[in-house]
């Protein structure tokens, strides 16, 4: 019965938003206090859950949001992305552009969270739209399906790094399964399936489109490509810098600190501020305005990624999502199989991938540990599950659909396509993989 009112709650917010035009953050509150209703969440009780659900999934993510959109601003206005968009299409020329982007995503996107690696990357990304006059969604999906694939399927992410010891994996050896069944998924997801949305009207953010500046008052390639890389150099540092401190507490509290990525951008946007401003004339009044205006687009957007946190607080309050594993637990499948299937499933129900990567977790370990099957490819299989089907309870498919400027219907022909591809050749790798060790 529980599947029932999840589906029927998952229906009613499409029809909010579509049929009655609801705005986004309305259509989520109504449909949370609805699904809360259904589930049997005592109706004193549910206003903190919306809310619970709201504050974590904002707490840091409003903060890394802003910090990042402020970055993107001085990048797109300083001439820094014009100067790496240039320097990439002299290197690549428009015939490879999008297997480019796809690198820059899959390399960027190893060491840095997923969100953090959106907002710091879409300003390159419109860089690039602005200079070659080349289809915003046809740019973007090779580097969206590049960092996705990271995010659910390589440590250090949190869904895989978290799975590793639960299944008892092992961490090289998922990195390694990781990147073989990366490449060939990216790719398919990316720069291949992109040709078919070439015909996808989008008008990005203004906030975002790049000052036209001659070629002699732009910054340095060096500049730009340091300043515009340094998040990704902090965190990626931070990652190896533990290996090497030989276990000493406070270094290690001290990288744990620098490396937080709310931390990591808030010293990114103090040095660019300087590198990409205040250094090249920029004065701090103008700086400070722009970053203001960064935050007024952004702000549409974070109201939606909070209703989105709402209902996925009221699925996980309510035990859904228990609910659904034991259903599908009975079910006589390979074992790699039905953790996909699993975390699809409440991937679906929930939006988080990280969540239903968890989630699924606890619900297969005891299959993992009862059966032959190879731990590091549950990981990987679930990874690609939990990758599944992104739609409106995700607060993924907003960010798209809102810096992208879509509608609705073409958000789903692109972003939640995109990420289906993902999860479907995903599990076939694994499954090759599976079949050939």
């Amino acid at each position: 019965m529980a599947i029932i009112y999840v589906s029927v709650a998952i229906l009613l917010l499409v029809l909010l938003i579509t049929w009655a035009k609801l705005h986004p953050f309305l259509a989520f509150l109504v449909t949370s206090i609805v699904a809360a209703i259904l589930l049997g969440i005592p109706l004193e009780s549910i206003p903190a859950t919306l809310e619970k659900g709201i504050g974590g999934l904002l707490g840091s993510l409003a903060v890394i949001i802003c910090l990042g959109a402020m970055f993107g601003k001085l990048v797109s206005e300083s001439g820094a992305a014009q100067q790496i968009s240039t320097s990439l299409m002299k290197l690549c020329g428009d015939k490879y552009i999008t297997w480019a982007l796809m690198l820059t995503g899959f390399i960027v996107g190893i060491p840095l969270f997923y969100n953090v690696g959106f907002v710091l990357l879409i300003p390159l990304v419109f860089s690039v739209v602005y200079q070659t006059k080349l289809p915003a969604v046809y740019l973007g999906i090779p580097l969206l399906a590049a960092l996705s694939v990271t995010h659910g399927f390589l440590p250090p992410h949190p869904s895989p790094t978290a799975l590793v010891p639960q299944f008892g994996a092992n961490m090289g050896l998922t990195l390694v399964y990781g990147l073989i069944v990366a490449i060939p998924t990216m790719a398919l997801a990316g720069p291949v399936f992109a040709k078919m949305l070439k015909n996808i009207d989008s008008q990005p953010l203004e906030t975002f489109k790049p000052a036209n500046i001659e070629s002699n008052n732009l910054p340095s390639a060096f500049n730009s490509f340091a300043t515009s890389l340094l998040p990704v150099v902090l965190i990626a540092g931070t990652t190896a810098l533990p290996y090497l401190t030989g276990g000493d507490h406070s270094a290690l509290t001290f990288i744990k600190f620098i490396g937080d990525p709310m931390v990591v951008m808030i010293l990114a946007l103090a040095i660019a501020t300087f590198t990409l401003g205040l250094s090249r004339g920029m004065k701090i009044s103008k700086i400070m305005d722009s970053y203001s205006d960064a935050i007024k687009d952004i702000a549409v957007i974070l109201l939606i990624i909070a209703g989105a946190g709402a209902l996925k607080q009221v699925f996980v309050a309510s035990g859904v999502s228990a609910d659904i594993g034991d259903a599908l637990q009975s079910i006589e499948l390979n074992p790699l199989l039905l953790g996909w299937l699993i975390a699809t499933i409440i991937r679906i129900c929930l939006g988080s991938a990280t969540v239903a990567g968890l989630t699924a977790a606890g619900i297969v370990a005891p299959l993992v540990l009862s059966t032959d099957v190879d731990p590091n490819l549950m990981v990987l299989a679930i990874g690609a599950g939990s990758l599944m089907c992104s739609h409106v309870n995700d607060s993924g498919f907003w960010m798209f659909k809102g810096y992208f400027n879509l509608n609705l219907k073409d958000t789903f022909k692109s972003w939640s396509l995109m990420e289906t591809i993902v999860g479907v050749v995903g599990i076939i790798m694994v499954l090759i993989l599976d079949a050939v060790l």
